[in-house]
């Protein structure tokens, strides 16, 4: 008597929870969901778990390229365009992860423009 990968019965996580939580915490939830049976074996918890990762070192470079930019223009004299910017995108970043956390909880799939097809090649997932 095998379990359903669709109710992971071990811990209790339905998929929708599973997904969601792939973004929680970014890198780190992603791989622990990579790694940790039984959703390791679920293509879509794994789809979301590498959008999840990808996308979340997409974010750190966007914001160290936009630092190191910002010291660069201070000593041009218009480090305050950065400083406008700064809180910006960290405003938009906070509010797309929250998006692709509740999308996933709610049982959709909404793929990262570029993100997604890695992601989906990783994972296998065809959705």
């Amino acid at each position: 008597m095998g379990t359903n990968p669709q109710q992971p019965a071990a811990s209790g996580l339905t998929d929708n929870m599973a997904c969601a939580l792939c973004y929680l915490l970014g890198l780190i939830t992603g791989v622990v969901f990579l790694v940790l049976e039984p959703y390791s074996r679920n293509p879509r918890i794994k789809f979301h778990a590498w959008q999840s990762m990808i996308t979340h070192l997409a974010v750190i470079v966007i914001f160290w390229v936009i630092g190191l930019s910002g010291v660069m223009l201070a000593f041009l004299g218009m480090g305050a365009l950065v400083g406008l910017l700064w809180p910006l995108l960290g405003l938009a970043t906070f509010a797309g992860w929250l998006f692709l956390m509740i999308k996933a909880y709610n049982g959709v799939d909404l793929e990262v423009p570029v993100i997604a097809g890695f992601a989906r090649k990783q994972s296998g997932y065809q959705g």
